[in-house]
């Protein structure tokens, strides 16, 4: 009887520690790789300062095709217009920015870290259509598709562990 319950408890465990084992880890690298074509602009960022609400906007615009490095308020001091589905803590950073867009197509929004990100027209949220990472050793951990027309859009940063994230939009082909 002993040995079924040792089997048991082993057969729990590769259970739980097969899921675990199988989680997709980073790539290791030795030197980081430069983004071409579409997000060959990744590789020399400007800076910018994230709004802490709509009346800032104008100056935190960010133009389809430049990356920047937004700096980041603390989620507190941040005023979203639309209330992000995953705002994160009193410690974590956040802010907007604005897209102005001129061609209706599919945009793509690339991002540093795994910061929540919600793209606002009109008080409301654009569904994405596709989520994905970035070329490995490029530094772009997040990548979300958006189907837009043009007109202007406030892009929400939430729940980002650190005070900067760099942030690229482009329009696909």
């Amino acid at each position: 009887m002993k040995g079924f319950r040792v089997g048991c408890v082993l057969l729990a465990l590769m259970a739980v520690a097969g899921p675990v084992l199988a989680q997709e880890r980073p790539p290791v690298c030795a030197a980081p790789v430069a983004p071409t074509g579409d997000l060959a602009a990744w590789a020399s960022p400007g800076d910018r300062a994230a709004a802490a609400d709509m009346t800032g906007l104008p100056a935190a615009t960010l133009a389809i095709g430049e990356a920047a490095r937004v700096k980041l308020l603390p989620t507190p001091a941040v005023r979203y217009p639309l209330r992000p589905e995953k705002p994160g803590g009193s410690v974590s950073f956040g802010g907007l920015v604005r897209l102005h867009v001129t061609t209706p197509g599919t945009y793509r929004v690339a991002l540093g870290s795994g910061a929540w990100i919600d793209l606002v027209a009109g008080g409301e949220a654009v569904v994405s259509t596709a989520h994905g990472h970035g070329p490995d050793c490029s530094g772009i951990r997040k990548m979300v598709d958006f189907p837009l027309e043009t007109g202007d859009y406030t892009l929400q940063f939430a729940a980002n562990g650190a005070d900067a994230i760099t942030v690229l939009a482009v329009k696909l082909p």
